[in-house]
């Protein structure tokens, strides 16, 4: 018998989205069935999502034949298939941007990874794939990189929805947090309206994968959880803080924050680990399908995050006290996401490659 967790979760606040998109799950109404039967209200991608889709299945075959034939190629060709595919995903989460005042119902389609270090390509990129997209639900995933926080204040202050990726700690939240209000404090000096969607997605289970092996038993799978209850006290106190009280009083809407890559890795823990133990309000969960399956099958709801954060100090203080310098694996973490999407990145581009010259 199914679990009514997912449901419940969605009714405690926090949105439920699903961490993959193919055409196959469009094609066949899986993804209208996941909308409806699990409560799912958005979806995020990245390009190993799309790698493994279009390198090992045929679904794409026809359609990189029409693209082959119009002149298309490489890159160009990839964001025109991605721009199909969550220009339809979109649309069947429209209804529910509309239910929700437009807080919910979101799509993400990444900036090529290679710009995570190049600001000005990055700016120009963002704003060339929403245009071309051409939805209103459809965020911009930028990373929160050093060189890509001034591109998400300029994306920002351009109108252009951002996800920010690959955040990693509390510091790094904070970061892109800033990023988002100077964005909207740009555009309410220049008589702009304030109200441009964001979410700050948090990585979580890398963290757990890090230390494996490294800290005490009783501290296993332990650093990823604490290190999201800190973030959500922080956002927690940017929504309070008066800087934001002064942009939503103009109309500004909260740059959520959103709990990525929680799909459990560890074998031996509880395959919902990160979605049971993550449930608060005005935030996201986004979760591969494995997950989400698990979750609607046999998952369980915790109780919501405390406000301030619950244990969190005293459990990083413990890793920390391990020999964990938290300040340097968070950088390292940023850094090795960055480049695991770079490679996955060139991988897509060979696929393409592969799959343009055998069907040409």
């Amino acid at each position: 018998m199914a679990s009514d967790a997912p449901k419940l979760l969605n009714q405690l606040g926090q949105s439920l989205w699903l961490d993959n998109i193919t055409r196959d799950l469009l094609d066949s109404g899986t993804l209208q069935r996941y909308i409806d039967e699990f409560s799912i209200t958005g979806l995020t991608s990245n390009p190993t999502i799309f790698d493994n889709a279009i390198a090992r299945n045929s679904w794409y075959d026809s359609e990189i034949r029409e693209q082959l034939d119009a002149g298309a190629a490489g890159e160009a060709l990839f964001f025109n298939l991605a721009v199909q595919d969550l220009g339809r995903a979109a649309d069947l989460f429209l209804p529910i941007h509309e239910r929700t005042g437009t807080v919910d119902g979101f799509v993400s389609l990444e900036v090529s990874p290679e710009l995570a270090y190049d600001t000005q390509a990055t700016i120009a990129q963002a704003k060339m794939l929403h245009a071309k997209a051409s939805r209103r639900n459809l965020f911009i995933k930028i990373p929160g990189t050093a060189e890509g926080l001034p591109a998400i204040e300029e994306a920002i202050f351009a109108g252009v929805p951002v996800n920010v990726t690959l955040l990693f700690s509390t510091a790094q939240y904070q970061a892109a947090a800033d990023a988002y209000m100077t964005g909207l404090e740009r555009r309410v000096a220049a008589g702009l309206p304030a109200d441009v969607r964001s979410v700050a997605s948090l990585f979580v289970s890398r963290w757990d994968v890090a230390v494996a092996g490294k800290v005490p038993a009783e501290l296993r799978n332990a650093l990823g959880m604490a290190v999201s209850r800190q973030s959500y006290k922080a956002y927690r106190d940017v929504l309070e803080s008066d800087r934001f009280q002064r942009l939503e009083n103009v109309g500004a809407r909260a740059q959520r924050l959103l709990f990525a890559s929680t799909g459990t890795k560890d074998k031996t823990a509880s395959d919902t680990l990160y979605i049971a133990g993550l449930a608060a309000p005005n935030t996201v969960n986004t979760m591969p399908e494995e997950t989400l399956l698990a979750f609607a099958d046999h998952g369980a709801t915790a109780r919501p995050l405390s406000r301030d954060g619950g244990d969190a100090e005293a459990v990083l203080a413990a890793h920390v006290k391990a020999g964990v310098d938290l300040t340097a694996l968070a950088a390292r973490l940023q850094s090795d996401g960055a480049n695991g999407f770079v490679k996955s990145w060139k991988e897509l581009l060979g696929a393409i490659d592969a799959k343009s010259k055998s069907l040409a």
